[in-house]
């Protein structure tokens, strides 16, 4: 009988505690997150295409001689500025000298075989043998003293220097004159935006030195072909640069205006993004529950950025609350700010 006592007992005490285990798994809710959501909208926003590239100075020139000889004296160094019309070479002069002497002997000739022409005492053909080689020494002359004396072209700096006073030149640059007071830079477009830029259009350009300025420049040239292999087109782009902050050789970031387009956007800080990687993601009021949603990042400007994904106008984007979420789990709209 003790026996069977104790065995009903012990049933007893375990139908009890089945009981009190049910009554808390009933009793437990699901947790419920606060946010705050905002909808989604579609705005008509600038389309501006960023991309990368290098300056370079507007115009680079070798500095030689056409003349072989040795160099009597280099004016420069490097990183010296010049103005155009600056001596900055001068070759060993004495060929020049000697031509120069020839061209001032035969135009004292030149004028005694004038005078005999007009008095009538020489005949045309002489006049004319004398003025021709007189003609043809003023050319060979003008061609050394431009070769003897070696000037700039335009302003700019003094980038390269390959000799020295009293070295022999044949014809290799002695220096190298670069123009930074304008600048140039070629970029490869997608050929989806060929239709749209045109010569004389306006762009910016930003450098990583100067976080805090913008420099303007201007579409000088679209080349007509498009890269087959890339599907981009070149275009060339003209920087003013008269306060010479830029430099040939600098990385920069250029933004170009394309036209409008209309396109959803979502405020900035409602975009997470996935550790480890740089994947994206949002998360979207879908009834009660958060849904994740996977997104790309387009172009940014001010607050908002616009998004592409599984989304639509009116959507309801989780803007407060959302690194807390896991996809699918319940959420409700808070009326006040939430923590």
């Amino acid at each position: 009988m003790n026996k069977i006592i104790k065995c009903l007992l012990v049933l007893s005490g375990a139908l009890t505690f089945a009981a009190c285990t049910n009554d808390v798994t009933e009793t437990e809710t699901e947790k419920v997150e606060q946010v705050q959501v905002q909808k989604i909208e579609m705005k008509q926003i600038d389309r501006v295409v960023e991309l990368p590239t290098t300056l370079q100075g507007y115009e680079t020139m070798n500095i030689s001689s056409t003349v072989s000889g040795i160099i009597d004296h280099i004016f420069v160094e490097v990183g010296d500025k010049v103005s155009k019309g600056q001596l900055l070479v001068r070759m060993d002069p004495t060929q020049y000298t000697t031509y120069k002497l020839q061209y001032a002997n035969l135009g004292v000739e030149m004028g005694r075989m004038e005078a005999l022409k007009e008095a009538g005492s020489i005949s045309q053909q002489a006049y004319d043998q004398t003025k021709v080689q007189y003609d043809q020494l003023g050319e060979t002359l003008a061609l050394y003293e431009k070769n003897t004396f070696v000037k700039a072209e335009y302003a700019g700096v003094i980038s390269a220097k390959n000799f020295e006073n009293g070295e022999l030149c044949a014809g290799q640059p002695i220096l190298t004159l670069t123009q930074i007071n304008v600048l140039k830079a070629y970029i490869n477009i997608q050929e989806a935006y060929f239709p749209r830029l045109k010569e004389g259009m306006p762009l910016t350009l930003k450098s990583d030195i100067y976080p805090d300025k913008e420099f303007k420049a201007t579409v000088e040239i679209v080349y007509p072909t498009i890269d087959a292999s890339s599907h981009t087109f070149t275009v060339k782009v003209k920087i003013p640069n008269s306060s010479e902050l830029l430099r040939p050789g600098m990385y920069v970031k250029t933004s170009i205006p394309v036209g409008k387009a209309s396109t959803l956007v979502v405020p900035y800080q409602a975009v997470l993004k996935l550790i480890g990687s740089n994947n994206r993601y949002i998360f979207i009021k879908d009834g009660d529950r958060a849904k994740r949603v996977d997104v790309e990042l387009g172009q940014r400007f001010d607050k908002y950025v616009e998004v592409i994904g599984d989304i639509k106008e009116g959507d309801e984007i989780v803007t407060l609350g959302q690194s807390r979420l896991i996809d699918g789990c319940a959420i409700a709209v808070a009326s006040d700010s939430i923590q």
